[in-house]
């Protein structure tokens, strides 16, 4: 018997980074808004009666056997780092075959290696007949990404993974709540350009650099906190209330924020791609994710677009063919 998952990425329109414990606490509670792309990872799991182990890589153009699974999950290979760590979490010994797929950019801060894992963990519970709740899979999900990547891990990437849509996350002293809100499809499919610049992010990197200087009480790091929640909850305003026009502003008054936090978050090559695309016509470019690289969220007329989209590609830049997910009607759970 064969099973297969496949789960969207996202872009973050709002509150990146205060989805880190314990930063949102800070700030007295706060919220991320995200929303699923059609950009998928994708996971192919046949078992085996032998115990051969079988790893095929698509994207990374990596393939290789295993005469057992110890032999499997004792391999020193950089690219089996994410699936030796969930089968020794679920200790399977029998073999198998794995075949796995992602369509985003490394490191494009998409939440790609964050899709993956829930693509894996739901293969794995169709497999074992695992019962889970969307909390014990982002619990699992984030503490084994914490493991490979020895930094603190948000959680916002799983939700949109596994529910898909556009979604408020809203984190508080009891934990984490995940709203869907209701969205026009047409509206930001017109007006939302996803862009590559090519280079790739580290995430955890920069994320853990605003955790020591918000444990350290830097104002500087605490103020810019402050500022993401605000913003946050602005955009979580507008885009309950359809008022999408707000959002190009608030887009710039984020990517200011977020510099201000960590001036990492604003490499050149995000700077450059920035400057570009608002000289061709763009409203606003957000970074995504914890940014330093990987890609950004450009809000364009849809009478500026064809020129936006002929700047970054002469530049070198890659766009993407990236539109809203709506909300799953059955998460495979």
């Amino acid at each position: 018997m064969i099973f297969e998952s496949r789960s969207p990425t996202r872009v973050d329109l709002a509150g990146g980074t205060l989805d880190l414990w314990p930063l949102y606490m800070f700030v007295g509670g706060a919220c991320t808004i995200n929303l699923a792309i059609d950009i998928w990872t994708h996971v192919r799991l046949e078992p085996l009666k032998s115990k051969e182990v079988l790893i095929h890589s698509l994207d990374l153009n990596y393939e290789k056997k295993f005469k057992n699974f110890k032999e499997f999950v004792d391999c020193p290979d950089r690219q089996l780092l994410l699936v030796q760590k969930v089968f020794k979490f679920f200790e399977i010994s029998s073999g198998f075959h794995l075949q796995t797929r992602s369509e985003s950019p490394v490191g494009g801060g998409l939440g790609g290696s964050s899709s993956l894992t829930i693509s894996l963990l739901k293969v794995i519970r169709k497999w074992k007949k695992i019962k889970w709740s969307v909390a014990q899979l982002v619990m699992v999900a984030s503490n084994l990404e914490a493991e490979i990547l020895n930094t603190p891990t948000g959680t916002q990437d799983y939700f949109p993974a596994i529910s898909g849509g556009l979604q408020c996350l809203q984190y508080s002293a009891t934990g984490v709540v995940a709203r869907s809100i209701p969205f026009s499809r047409k509206v930001l499919q017109e007006k939302m350009l996803v862009v590559y610049t090519g280079q790739a992010h580290h995430s955890g990197i920069n994320n853990f650099e605003v955790l020591k200087n918000a444990v350290a009480r830097k104002p500087q790091t605490l103020g810019a906190l402050n500022q993401l929640k605000e913003i946050s909850d602005q955009v979580y305003r507008a885009v309950k209330q359809k008022k999408y026009s707000l959002l190009p502003a608030l887009f710039e008054q984020e990517y200011k924020a977020r510099v201000e936090l960590e001036p990492s978050f604003g490499a050149p090559v995000i700077e450059k791609l920035r400057g570009l695309a608002l000289r061709a016509g763009a409203e606003a470019v957000k970074i995504c994710g914890a940014g330093g690289g990987g890609c950004t969220l450009i809000w364009v007329q849809p009478s500026q677009r064809e020129s936006v989209v002929q700047a970054c590609q002469k530049e070198g830049f890659q766009v993407l063919n990236a539109h809203p997910q709506p909300r799953l009607r059955r998460p495979d759970l």
